[in-house]
């Protein structure tokens, strides 16, 4: 294995809430913490041999009237693409970039929320980069990729959404859920939106029947790791 180190740009497309924020100072801190996980789990004595660009969440509803920072960061996405060095990790709003960037369809999702801990289907593809047979992961998603994009590898869907993880090897891998998230943080922001009204009690008693259960984040770490390694 190459001694190189392993230097992730993190692009923080939105602000935790208030207690994931002074916990972890911002997602910057939040994907180190992650990756970290990953990291021993794989039982490395550090971060080794890549380069890769890492693009983390945001609370998007609608992807309509994008504000111009999106449509700037759509625009550098299918710069880094386009070239051969950089890898690319996206999660959640990351997944949907990547995949407007190459040309996927984005929209609401007709069939609601994806939140708290979510049973994943995995692909054989998918499989086999995770190591397992299906996933459970954190969610907090009611804007979904439509369908695929040409030249990706599909590795993940659920009965709401059927994009849950693409894959390109050497070149990019993107999950649609939060394997970075925790009980803490999910359970603050399942919270925080159903104060404002953005949950409505069925979706918020559903999702916090659900926050506490095991979820494969470092599973998901390890995999992250080993694409960026490979």
């Amino acid at each position: 294995m190459a001694s190189l180190p392993l230097r992730i740009a993190v692009l923080e497309c939105d602000t935790p809430q208030p207690g994931t924020r002074s916990k972890y100072g911002g997602y910057g801190g939040l994907f180190t913490s992650f990756l970290k996980s990953g990291a021993d789990a794989l039982q490395y004595p550090g971060l080794t041999s890549s380069s890769g660009l890492h693009i983390t969440a945001y609370n998007v509803t609608r992807f309509l009237l994008l504000p111009p920072w999106i449509l700037k960061l759509v625009s550098f996405t299918e710069q880094v693409l386009r070239q051969r060095r950089v890898r690319v990790v996206g999660v959640c709003f990351g997944h949907q970039i990547v995949g407007r960037a190459m040309g996927a369809r984005l929209g609401r999702n007709a069939r609601g929320w994806e939140a708290s801990v979510t049973a994943v289907d995995l692909t054989k593809r998918g499989q086999e980069i995770f190591g397992q047979s299906s996933l459970a992961i954190h969610q907090m998603h009611r804007d979904i990729m439509f369908a695929y994009p040409e030249g990706v590898e599909p590795l993940a869907y659920t009965d709401k959404c059927a994009v849950q993880g693409m894959y390109v090897p050497k070149r990019l891998i993107t999950v649609q859920g939060h394997p970075e998230f925790n009980e803490e943080i999910v359970r603050e922001i399942l919270l925080v939106r159903h104060a404002a009204k953005i949950f409505d009690d069925e979706v918020f008693e559903d999702a916090m029947g659900r926050v506490d259960k095991h979820q494969d984040g470092a599973v998901v770490a390890k995999a992250f790791l080993k694409f960026l390694l490979e």
